[in-house]
């Protein structure tokens, strides 16, 4: 792991910058849930936004911020 890696990762989630990019792994971990879960929410349209760049899947703190304040707001109506 890069030295850069390490230390955005040492970052908490709230306090990242909303344009830094995710990978799918990352956004899975940040989730709790399976990667599959994500592809499977990708392909069903369910999930949060995820674009390509090159063959790499990847989404932006800020569109995961917006997913989950989406789904709190869901589950509590």
């Amino acid at each position: 792991m890069s030295t850069t890696s390490s230390i955005r990762h040492q970052i908490p989630f709230p306090e990242r910058d909303p344009e830094e990019l995710l990978t799918l792994s990352e956004a899975a971990d940040i989730l709790r849930v399976p990667i599959n879960t994500l592809r499977w929410w990708r392909q069903t349209g369910k999930g949060p936004d995820f674009f390509k760049i090159g063959r790499h899947l990847v989404t932006t703190v800020g569109d995961l911020r917006r997913y989950i304040r989406e789904q709190r707001r869901h589950n509590h109506s």
